[in-house]
Formats: C-alpha cells, sequence, structure tokens
C-alpha cells in the first residue's frame, strides 16, 4: 500500500518545533505576567522550564513513551506509540479513538489554559493599578484568591498535562506547585510589613488559591476589606 505524505513526516525530532513552541508560549505568558522583582523572575523561570520540557517530548524525544513502550505495547498491541497522536496518553490509555485533538482531556485542557492565561492577565492589571496607586490589590480576581497569578500557572501547567502528560512534567507539577506556594507565601511577608492590619484583614477574608464556592455562584460572602 502506498504511503501519503503524511505518513512520511516524522512524529519526534523535530527541534525547530521545540524552539518555537516554547519561545510561543513564553513570550506569550511574558506579555500576560510582566514580572519585575526577582521573585517574579523565579516563578516565570520555573514556568518557562516546565514549558521546555513539555515540548521537547512533544516533539522532540518522546522520553516517556520510550520507557514506558514495553508496557504499552504489551497492553495496547494494536497502537502505534511512536506516532504523535499516541502521545495524547490519557486519550490513548481510555480508549478514545477519534482524533485526539478533539477528545474530552484535550478539550478539558484547553479549558484549563486559556482559563490560567486570562487569569494571569486579568490579576496583572489590577495588580499594576494597585501598584501605581500604591494601595493593596483588593479587586477583580484578587477578590476571590490572594495570589490569582501563581493559580494562573498552575492551571496553565495542570491543562497541558491533561493534554500530554510526561514522565517529567509529572514530576515537575508538584515541586513547581510547592515553590509556588513558597513564593507566596514569601510575598505575603513582605505585604504585611508594607500594608499592616490592612492586609491581615484581607487575608482572613480572602482565602489564598482556593475561591469560595458561594462567592464564585454569587452567594452571600464576606466582602475583603479595602485599604
Amino acid at each position: 500500500m502506498p504511503h501519503s505524505a503524511a505518513d512520511s513526516v516524522p512524529a519526534y525530532g523535530l527541534w525547530w518545533l521545540v524552539i518555537i513552541n516554547s519561545a510561543i508560549f513564553i513570550i506569550f505568558a511574558l506579555s500576560f505576567f510582566k514580572p519585575r522583582t526577582s521573585r517574579d523572575w523565579r516563578s516565570f523561570g520555573a514556568f518557562s522550564a516546565f514549558l521546555v520540557a513539555l515540548f521537547t517530548e512533544m516533539y522532540g524525544f518522546p522520553l516517556t513513551i520510550y520507557l514506558m513502550s514495553g508496557w504499552l505495547q504489551a497492553r495496547f498491541p494494536g497502537v502505534d506509540w511512536f506516532s504523535h497522536d499516541s502521545g495524547h496518553l490519557l486519550e490513548m490509555l481510555f480508549g478514545w479513538r477519534g482524533n485526539p485533538h478533539f477528545g474530552p482531556f484535550h478539550l478539558l485542557s484547553s479549558i484549563f489554559i486559556f482559563g490560567g492565561f486570562w487569569l494571569l492577565s486579568a490579576a496583572w492589571y489590577r495588580l499594576y493599578a494597585a501598584q501605581k496607586n500604591g494601595v493593596l490589590a483588593t479587586e477583580g480576581p484578587y477578590a476571590y484568591v490572594r495570589h490569582p497569578q501563581y493559580v494562573g500557572f498552575i492551571l496553565i501547567m495542570f491543562g497541558f498535562l491533561l493534554q500530554w502528560p510526561t514522565l517529567l512534567t509529572l514530576a515537575m507539577f508538584p515541586l513547581l506547585t510547592f515553590m509556588y506556594v513558597r513564593l507566596a507565601r514569601s510575598e505575603e511577608r513582605d505585604a504585611i510589613a508594607e500594608f499592616g492590619e490592612a492586609y491581615l484583614s484581607y487575608k482572613r477574608d480572602v482565602p489564598a488559591f482556593f475561591p469560595r464556592l458561594a462567592r464564585l455562584t454569587g452567594g452571600t460572602s464576606t466582602e475583603p476589606r479595602h485599604r
């Protein structure tokens, strides 16, 4: 049977795609996040490392598929695990046989990724306005969680894990999440030193990372106090 042109296109070793996709998403995130302090750059650098690791396995070398190939071939002998589509592991493992880009995990991942980028953008806008006026940011996303930008990074990384899970990014995700929690605590110490009781009051009213369900659904909830 003759092979189509698409069949001759390699699924991996496309290092130019690794570079282009990494650059696009890093620059895109940079335009949303706009790091200013050394703490900002540390958090953004860790996020960038996650993206590079992800796209390296997506287009460069499929380390996860390679290491798991024996188990995968034994459990799913009818799947070409070294094709690009098979890198969508969750779709493959749960038996999705259509185009994986329209699979449930891929579609759900898009919601998390776009939601995370939206949160980064909305939070930066509010934070920039507050810093410009020398006041505490308590509006927009900051009315729901105290650290919306870190939540945005975590949502984006989780979205990519749903879309293209790898052993390396699975290992990085909890480590980076822990790092963001520590950075948030360090950030809060600085905010307490700068704003004192105003921040302590805000901290009592607004959760750090998980918004209160009542506030999200428009129910009764304590409003954050403004400085």
